[in-house]
């Protein structure tokens, strides 16, 4: 039910684990643990997921153990984390409420596509990109710094906007390679 219980797949667990303790952080109350507290719990919490994002993967390849309940369950574990994260951002009015809406509607879309594209037998059409791996890092990046801290706020939201840019790129550039089979398919 779980999937085979290798590392990597446990990685993806409990990034998936995490997102509702991310959550929360920010919904005790301020009197038990202080702002600045919480900040750095969920930064913790945010950078411990991203870097299991990549662990999982390159532990997968490594240790030959790459199958297809991980390859669905990684990216849904990232977007779980991405999406909570953007959504805590713009409650605690830290980031663009269009960049979050951007991220979350092109991470929906896109894995949408890569769905059908896999139901057509061209999953390699929609295959992480390097400019995906670009974009994921700036979001990483621009996450990171808006939770961590008010002061971080400038830079953090000059790395949300060059995401957001990357998003759209990216989200064309993926829309380019299926589009031979939009017309074939439909």
């Amino acid at each position: 039910m779980l999937g085979k219980f290798t590392l990597p797949t446990l990685l993806t667990w409990a990034r998936i684990f995490l997102v509702p303790f991310f959550v929360a952080v920010y919904y005790i109350p301020d009197s038990l643990i202080s702002m600045p507290s919480k900040n750095l719990i969920a930064t913790s919490i945010f950078v411990f997921a991203a870097i299991t994002d990549y662990l999982d993967g390159y532990l997968a390849r490594k240790l030959g153990q790459e199958s297809s309940f991980g390859a669905f369950l990684d990216p849904v574990a990232d977007k779980a984390i991405v999406a909570a994260s953007l959504v805590v951002l713009v409650n605690l009015n830290r980031t663009f409420v269009f960049a979050a809406i951007i991220i979350i509607v092109r991470e929906i879309a896109i894995s949408a596509l890569r769905e059908w594209m896999a139901q057509l037998g061209k999953v390699q059409n929609t295959a992480v990109a390097y400019i995906g791996k670009l974009k994921t890092a700036l979001q990483m990046i621009a996450i990171a710094l808006l939770l961590l801290d008010n002061k971080t706020n400038f830079i953090g939201n000059i790395f949300m906007l060059l995401a957001v840019i990357f998003t759209i790129v990216s989200m064309f550039y993926y829309l380019e390679q299926a589009k031979k089979h939009f017309n074939q398919n439909t």
